[in-house]
C-alpha cells in the first residue's frame, strides 16, 4: 500500500465477532508495518451505533498488535459507523457515498445476507474499481456457489473480487511452494510410486467458544474441510506454476480441484462423522456440544469431520489423502503429513525400519519435520528413527493481514478464484447428501480425547504425534 490515493475499506457486519477478532487485527498490522497509504475506515451494520464506539473497537483491536500511532492510529481516529440494512439498495447508496477513493467492500456477512447485499449492487453505479472481498463459505452448496459467481459477476470483473481464506496467507502458500519445488530431493518423490498416503490435519483444543449463530449451520467439513483444508491439498498436489503470478498459480490449483474427488464415490465407506460430548479440556469443564448455548440438537451438527479423497490424475492415482478437523480435542495438531512407502528391500540383518518416512508440515507455527532411519548408538544392525526439524521463516504480517494486503493492493494471487470455490463444494456435495441422510451414523466423543474409535486416519498417525502441540 503506497502512494497518495485515498482509499476506503467498507466492512460490512463490522459489529461481529470475526472483524474484532481477527480482521481488524490483521489490519492495524498492516497498517503499522506497511508504507503509508491514507485509508478511511467505515463500518456498518444493524446495530446502532456511535462513531465513537466504533472507533473504540477499532482502537482496541489495532492496540492488540501494538498498531496505536502512525498511519493505523491515524486510521483508527477517523474511522465512522453508519447503520445500514444493505440489502436495501438506498442504504448501500448512502455506505457508498461515505467512502473516498478507491473502495474496498468487506463482506464479512453470512452467505445468504451477501448474496442478497450484492443484489442490491447490481442495480448501483459502483466508483470505477471496486474490489469486493468476501469471506468463506463461498454459497451454501455447488449450485448456491455458481449462482454467487455469476452474481458478483455483474457487479465487478473477477480480478476485483477477492474469496478470502486466511489460510492462504502469503507465508503458508510460499512456504509449501518453496519446500516441493526448490528442493530436488523432494520434488521427484511426491507421487504415487513413492507415496503411501497424505494426511490432512486440523485438531483443536477450542470448542465452540460463543460461535453457535454460525457454527451450527455450517459444521467441521463446511467450516474447515470445504474451505481450508481442500486449499491445502491443492498446494500439496498442483503441478509447478511457471511463475507465482496470480493466473498461473490459481490455474494449478483448479487443475488439481477438478481432478479431486471422494474416495470410491462411497460416502458411507470413506467418511465419518462426530460431535463432541461432555468433558474436560486442560482442567475446564465442556459441555456436551448439544448442551452448548444456542445449538439445536436436531440439526445433528458435526464437530468432526473426516473424509477420503483421491487426486484422480497421473502423478496422484490410488494416493489416499485423509483430511480432517476437530474442535475439543486432546491435543492441538495442525499439520499436513506425507508418508512414504516403505523400501523395495531391506539387506537382510537389519532390523527396525519398520515406521515409515514422514514430511510434515506444521501450520501455527509453520515448521517442517521429516522422519528418517539411521544406524543408531549400540548396535548398527538396529535402525533407529530420527526427526529432521526445523522452522519456516515467519512472514511479516499474521494471515489476515497478508490477504488485506493482496486485497487493498488489487493482487488477487491469495484469493480463492470463483471456479475453484464450485470445485470445492462439488468434492464435498456426495458427503453433504450421506449426512443429510443418515446414511453415515452421527458418532459422539468426549470433550478432551483423541475423538471417537476406528479413525479412517491410519494407526500410525495416532501414535506418532497424538500429543503434540504442533
Amino acid at each position: 500500500m503506497s502512494g497518495d490515493e485515498p482509499q476506503t475499506l467498507l466492512i460490512l457486519g463490522a459489529s461481529g465477532d470475526l472483524v474484532g477478532r481477527l480482521l481488524l487485527p490483521g489490519l492495524g498490522r498492516l497498517l503499522r508495518d506497511g508504507a503509508g497509504r491514507m485509508l478511511s475506515i467505515v463500518g456498518s451494520g444493524m446495530d446502532d451505533w456511535t462513531d465513537e464506539r466504533w472507533r473504540q473497537r477499532v482502537r482496541d483491536a489495532f492496540a492488540t498488535v501494538d498498531a496505536v500511532a502512525g498511519q493505523a492510529g491515524a486510521s483508527a481516529l477517523g474511522a465512522r459507523y453508519l447503520q445500514a440494512d444493505v440489502t436495501r439498495e438506498e442504504d448501500f447508496r448512502r455506505l457508498l457515498a461515505a467512502c473516498q477513493g478507491q473502495v474496498t467492500i468487506f463482506f464479512a456477512l453470512p452467505p445468504g445476507v451477501t448474496a442478497r447485499a450484492c443484489q442490491a449492487l447490481t442495480r448501483i453505479e459502483l466508483p470505477k474499481g471496486t474490489r469486493l472481498a468476501l469471506e468463506k463459505p463461498f454459497g451454501t452448496d455447488a449450485a448456491g456457489a455458481e449462482q454467487l459467481n455469476e452474481l458478483l459477476l455483474r457487479v465487478v470483473p473477477e480480478e476485483q473480487i477477492h474469496r478470502v481464506d486466511h489460510f492462504l496467507g502469503k507465508s503458508t502458500v510460499l512456504n509449501i511452494l518453496g519446500l516441493r519445488f526448490a528442493n530436488r530431493v523432494f520434488e521427484p518423490v511426491l507421487n504415487a510410486e513413492h507415496v503411501e498416503s497424505v494426511h490432512i490435519v486440523f485438531d483443536e483444543k477450542l470448542a465452540l467458544e460463543c460461535r453457535a449463530g454460525y457454527y451450527d449451520g455450517a459444521g467441521a467439513l463446511v467450516d474447515m474441510v470445504q474451505s481450508h483444508l481442500l486449499q491445502v491439498l491443492s498446494l500439496l498436489t498442483m503441478e509447478a506454476p511457471p511463475t507465482l503470478n496470480a493466473r498461473e498459480l490459481r490455474d494449478r490449483k483448479a487443475q488439481v480441484l477438478r481432478a479431486t474427488r471422494l474416495w470410491g464415490d462411497d460416502a458411507r465407506a470413506s467418511t465419518r462423522r462426530a460431535r463432541y460430548g461432555a468433558g474436560s479440556i486442560d482442567g475446564r469443564r465442556l459441555p456436551a456440544y448439544a448442551d452448548e448455548p444456542g445449538i439445536d440438537p436436531s440439526r445433528g451438527t458435526e464437530t468432526l469431520a473426516e473424509v477420503v479423497l483421491t487426486v484422480d490424475n497421473w502423478r496422484w492415482a490410488g494416493v489416499p489423502f485423509r483430511l480432517r478437523s476437530a474442535k475439543a480435542m486432546a491435543a492441538t495438531r495442525k499439520e499436513a503429513v506425507i508418508t512414504f512407502k516403505q523400501p523395495a528391500r531391506v539387506p537382510d540383518g537389519l532390523t527396525g525400519y519398520e515406521r515409515a518416512n514422514q514430511l510434515r508440515i506444521g501450520f501455527g507455527p509453520d515448521r517442517l519435520s521429516f522422519d528418517v532411519n539411521i544406524n543408531g548408538p549400540g548396535n548398527p544392525f538396529v535402525i533407529d528413527p530420527v526427526a529432521l526439524e526445523a522452522a519456516f521463516g515467519p512472514g511479516d504480517l499474521p494471515p489476515y493481514g497478508e490477504v488485506l494486503r493482496g486485497v487493498l493492493d488489487g493482487d488477487p494471487t491469495l484469493s480463492v478464484r470463483g471456479d475453484t470455490a464450485e470445485q470445492c463444494w462439488r468434492i464435498v456435495e456426495p458427503v453433504l447428501r450421506a449426512w443429510r441422510a443418515d446414511e453415515v451414523p452421527l458418532l459422539e466423543y468426549p470433550a478432551g480425547s483423541t475423538g471417537p474409535e476406528n479413525s479412517l486416519l491410519t494407526p500410525d498417525m495416532h501414535l506418532l504425534h497424538a500429543d503434540a502441540e504442533v
